[in-house]
């Protein structure tokens, strides 16, 4: 039990926060949009190309007509989650508000594309129980950690090796790759063009439709 549960003042405001309704629903604003809303989760080392994949996938996506958003790691530690750092607590804490702010582009109908190296497959899955099964998609950019090395655009991986940063997914810190992803990229081998448009078409394989013009 934490400080804030054990203070009565606080407990009781707990008890006063309830879940509320609103006139506008979710298929509301998916008939609005002219399509369904999804989540597109794409995890993989630094270095694995998920930002440059979000990017050329949105663009495409958005000249097909659907409205969507990038939620990027170092873009969402600018301002939702400055206040955190790099430890297995905070990197967990991360990707719960990420997910559940995910949760809420999808309410509004929208096609989310989070990129984030998300290293722990709990933290993930975590993300994908907060929605419902068909409105998750894990994308999981396999990318050996050569060729992040070899990328390397911000030169982290150099500077974790001479130990000047701690705690870095690839050298100092674990991560697990998905054991059953929806869709496997082979981001280190293959063209980004060519990554785009293997998730693009499995989208839409998924049933998400682009709207109809007009």
């Amino acid at each position: 039990m934490t400080d804030r549960q054990k203070d009565p003042a606080q407990a009781f405001l707990s008890a006063q926060v309830m879940w509320q309704t609103y006139s506008v629903t979710r298929q509301d604003r998916e008939r609005h949009n002219g399509h369904k809303g999804a989540i597109v989760w794409l995890t993989g080392l630094p270095g694995s190309g998920k930002t440059t994949l979000a990017r050329t996938v949105e663009l495409r996506l958005h000249h097909m007509g659907f409205h969507t958003i990038v939620l990027d790691g170092d873009n969402v530690r600018h301002g939702l989650c400055a206040d955190l750092g790099f430890s297995a607590q905070d990197r967990n804490e991360n990707i719960r508000r990420i997910g559940q702010t995910a949760k809420l582009f999808l309410e509004a109908g929208m096609i989310v594309i989070v990129a984030f190296v998300s290293p722990l497959r709990k933290a993930r899955d975590e993300a994908r129980s907060a929605v419902a099964a068909e409105d998750f998609f894990e994308i999981y950019c396999n990318c050996p950690v050569s060729t992040c090395k070899k990328r390397d655009p911000k030169g982290l991986y150099a500077q974790a090796e001479k130990g000047l940063i701690t705690d870095f997914t690839g050298i100092s810190s674990p991560y697990e790759p998905p054991l059953a992803p929806d869709l496997v990229l082979r981001t280190g081998a293959e063209p980004v063009d060519q990554s785009a448009q293997q998730l693009i078409d499995y989208l839409l394989n998924q049933g998400l439709k682009p709207p109809k013009s007009p």
